[in-house]
Formats: C-alpha cells, sequence, structure tokens
C-alpha cells in the first residue's frame, strides 16, 4: 500500500513538472519570436540580445522536458535506484546553455558599445514597440518565475528549479533592455548594447550557480547538518537506539537513500537489535519527505560511553 501510494505521488510530481517545463518552453518560444524580430526591426541590441537568450531557452527547454520524461522511467536492473538522477544532469544542460550564451551576449554587446563610441553617426534610437515588449516580457516572466518557484517547491526537482531561476534571470534581462531602451531614445544610443553586457553578466551568474548545484547533486555532495539534525530529532523517541554513531546519505534526484549507524545496548540480543533497526527504518521513512531508502546497522555500544 505503501508503495503504491509512492508510486501515485512520483507520476503526480512528474505531472506538475512537465506542465512546468511545457508551459515555460511556450513561453520561451513566444517571447524568442517577439524579442529577436522587434530587436531587429526595432533597432534595440539589448531587445535582440534578449531575444537570443529566449531562443536558447528554447533550445535547453526542449532538452530538460525530455531529460523529464527519461527521469520518470521506473526503476530496473540496470539502474536499480530509478532514473531520477536525469534531473540533475537536465539541470547541468540547463547551466551549461545559459553560460553559453552569456559569454556569446557579452561579447556581441560590448563590440557593439565600442561600435557606436567610434562612430555615434550610427547610432538609431530603438522603437517604442520595443520597448514594449521589453516591458511584456518583464511581466510574463514575473508570473511564471512566481508559479514556477511554486511547483520546484512542491516537486523538489532540481530541472524545475532550474528553469524558475532561469525565469527569475529573464525577469533582470528585460529589466536591463527596458533601461538600455529608454535611454537610446534620449540620446544615448550606447547604453542600450551596454544594457546587453549587464544583461549577459547576469546570465552567467544564473548558469554558474545551476550548474555547481546540479553538479554537486552528480559528484555526491553529502546532506548538511539539517539533515544529521533532522534525523537525530526524529530518532529520539525511538526506544534503544543509544546513540547515532554515522550518517551517509546519498541523492538520487529529488530523493535520499540513507546509510545510518546506531548504538545499542551490548546486552540485547540480534532480534531486539533487528527490531530496533526496523523501528528506525520506518520512522525516518515516515518523517522525512523525499527519503526513498534506509539502510540501518547497529553496533553495541560500550560502558564507557554511555
Amino acid at each position: 500500500m505503501k508503495t503504491a501510494a509512492h508510486e501515485q505521488q512520483a507520476a503526480q510530481r512528474n505531472r506538475r513538472s512537465m506542465c512546468a517545463v511545457q508551459v515555460g518552453l511556450a513561453a520561451n518560444v513566444l517571447l524568442a519570436v517577439l524579442k529577436a524580430s522587434v530587436g531587429i526591426l526595432g533597432h534595440s541590441p539589448a531587445l535582440l540580445a534578449d531575444g537570443i537568450n529566449s531562443t536558447s531557452d528554447v533550445a535547453y527547454g526542449i532538452v530538460v522536458s525530455i531529460f523529464v520524461r527519461l527521469s520518470a522511467k521506473p526503476a530496473d536492473r540496470e539502474h536499480p535506484y530509478g532514473h531520477d538522477q536525469l534531473e540533475s544532469v537536465a539541470s547541468v544542460v540547463v547551466g551549461a546553455f545559459v553560460i553559453t550564451t552569456a559569454i556569446a551576449i557579452f561579447w556581441n554587446s560590448v563590440d557593439s558599445v565600442h561600435t557606436l563610441l567610434s562612430n555615434p553617426d550610427q547610432a538609431q534610437a530603438a522603437s517604442l514597440t520595443a520597448l514594449g515588449i521589453a516591458l511584456f516580457a518583464i511581466l510574463l516572466k514575473t508570473g511564471l518565475s512566481l508559479w514556477t518557484y511554486t511547483v520546484s517547491r512542491a516537486t523538489n526537482h532540481s530541472a524545475v528549479l532550474a528553469l524558475a531561476q532561469d525565469h527569475r534571470n529573464d525577469i533582470f534581462a528585460s529589466a536591463a533592455a527596458a533601461v538600455g531602451i529608454l535611454f537610446g531614445r534620449w540620446g544615448f544610443a550606447w547604453v542600450d548594447p551596454l544594457a546587453g553586457a549587464v544583461v549577459a553578466i547576469i546570465i552567467l551568474r544564473t548558469g554558474v550557480e545551476i550548474l555547481r548545484s546540479a553538479t554537486d547533486d552528480l559528484m555526491d555532495t553529502l546532506p548538511g547538518r539539517e539533515l544529521a539534525q533532522e534525523i537525530g530529532a526524529a530518532l529520539r523517541d525511538v526506544y534503544g537506539v543509544e546513540e547515532i554513531e554515522e550518517v551517509h546519505a546519498h541523492r538520487f534526484g529529488p530523493y535520499l537513500m540513507v546509510n545510518l549507524t546506531i548504538g545499542v545496548d551490548g546486552g540485547i540480543s540480534v532480534a531486539a537489535g533487528d527490531r530496533i533497526a526496523t523501528e528506525v527504518e520506518a520512522t525516518l521513512l515516515e518523517r522525512i519527505e523525499f527519503l526513498r531508502r534506509v539502510y540501518v546497522h547497529y553496533h553495541p555500544v560500550s560502558c564507557e560511553s554511555r
């Protein structure tokens, strides 16, 4: 019954995650077309840079949707813990795309600033339509960011969290583009591409954050003090647990697998020790969210340590 409940919870989690990815992808397709076309026709390098960013969002959105579908596959002989680790791989893909896009936008923007400062006669103010598209993008991405963060918190899905961070990143990018367009219309044309460079730096920072978080999961970085304290609090009332000697946790996507060593009274029988270990396992699975498996080892506690 508990396994069926877990499977139902996993299926619901995957549906919500896929919904967030698909809605984000649709929004990015719309914004990529609007920003790129109006950026070119409306003479706004900053909006065009933002459009390139949205185009890259579309590319990795497709990749992420594929990885999210694959991560929902059940465990098999070659993958006994399931395919959830693909969520972290998807986040790495997102981070790599974001960083690559940021570098390309930055160098193009810096080159445009140099060109306009060297040849002021080439300057051309951006259209009001370009400003309107930038403001529309800010409103759309604000709503999308808030909603996607809500989904990521509910599902604890690393790829969805990466998308939420990128949506937030796009708000700042479009805001910088809007500022650049305004200054360009006021006669400071070089500010427009300079805003594109600022956009690139913001994008780069978010890409590094996404990549660092995802690689921590893939490198099996252990959860910190907070998890150890949560385990200690959960086992405080379990009769027979004299002390917690070691805690080793491993991530598989959003889920955790814990290897736990506890100390028990050295005078009890093996059967009694097994009963304590079974109760510890059941308690942790019940109280700690996204904990998939617990392996409990028990050692006798010497009189000196008690």
